[in-house]
């Protein structure tokens, strides 16, 4: 297969076909370099050589009635971690201005549940209001499935954007998780939509899905054309459904990166959960699709810390860009 090919469909807005998408998928190892090099010239084209930060903070943890099978904080999960109920105000200002020192470009505000209830709403968004008049930070919020009335508080609070992953391929969505549907993942996203939020919302791969489920959740995130798309790898703790699934190779992860990069070469591409442990010492070859990561941990795991990252991307060649500049180009 001529990658450089796939990278001119990319460049010019066609679609590749399911037997492209899988010659990227099955690249034999020792062309991964040609491929690299090919999906660089799409994320060149739309990204530069830029790079952005983000950083999460778990602002609840380990309460939640869903049982979603990768998760640590869902409630068939037995997990060693933090629970906790929401942190408050002042622990979220404190993490928004760590994140600005950090030259992070968005701060993402996650809470463990089905969906955030009327008080929590109600409390995030005087958050919100008082980080906005305290630090000059883009905010992104993840708070299970809500409705249009909720996200549109939440856009008038502050918040650009709404993070609610597809996770997954429709077909295989009930081998990860039972309390919801995909179908009601989409309906959240379609209601932040509407109520004028930009979209944050990608995957994770590592969960036994097949080579069709990562093509399938690829085009529906090229369908849904969310303004980020983050990659996650599963993170198999022990104590939940997949604490035993294995960890993905390092070019694995790239072609997926690779992938999801060709069939959306416009989006912010984020590398996330997972990268440190599944990439390994190719982490930095990640940075050739992705250009965007999460620095200085995760939801329940700890992560790369932000000096660290800022290292590798300086090593590599490429430019940390701290401003919102460009969040609104693909809207």
């Amino acid at each position: 297969m001529d990658f450089h090919h796939l990278a001119d469909k990319a460049l010019a807005g066609t679609t590749l076909s399911r037997d492209e998408c899988r010659s990227v998928l099955r690249c034999p190892d020792h062309h991964i370099l040609e491929l690299l090099s090919a999906t660089y010239r799409v994320r060149h084209h739309y990204c530069g050589n830029r790079v952005h930060f983000h950083m999460l903070i778990n602002a609840k943890s380990g309460i939640c009635p869903e049982d979603c099978h990768y998760c640590s904080q869902s409630h068939i999960s037995t997990a060693e971690i933090e629970r906790y109920p929401m942190v408050s105000m002042q622990r979220l200002l404190e993490g928004a201005r760590k994140a600005k020192e950090a030259q992070c470009r968005r701060y993402c505000i996650a809470i463990s549940t089905r969906g955030a209830n009327n008080s929590e709403i109600a409390f995030l968004t005087r958050a919100i209001r008082h980080i906005k008049e305290n630090v000059d930070i883009g905010i992104c919020c993840t708070v299970g499935l809500i409705s249009e009335e909720k996200a549109q508080m939440l856009r008038e609070a502050g918040v650009e954007q709404l993070n609610h992953n597809l996770n997954t391929s429709e077909r295989y969505y009930s081998m990860i998780c039972t309390t919801h549907t995909y179908q009601d993942r989409l309906n959240t996203l379609h209601a932040a939509r509407r109520a004028g939020l930009q979209l944050c919302t990608g995957a994770i791969f590592g969960q036994g899905e097949t080579e069709e489920d990562i093509i399938d959740v690829g085009l529906a995130l090229r369908e849904l054309a969310p303004q980020s798309i983050p990659i996650n790898f599963l993170i198999p703790f022990e104590g939940t459904p997949f604490a035993h699934h294995r960890y993905l190779r390092p070019y694995d992860c790239l072609r997926i990166l690779c992938l999801m990069r060709l069939l959306n070469p416009a989006q912010e591409l984020r590398v996330s959960a997972g990268r440190e442990v599944h990439l390994r010492s190719l982490q930095p070859l990640a940075l050739y699709a992705a250009n965007s990561v999460f620095v200085s941990g995760y939801l329940t795991s700890s992560g790369q810390g932000y000096q660290e990252t800022r290292q590798m991307i300086a090593d590599m060649g490429f430019e940390l860009e701290e401003t919102d500049e460009h969040a609104n180009e693909q809207a």
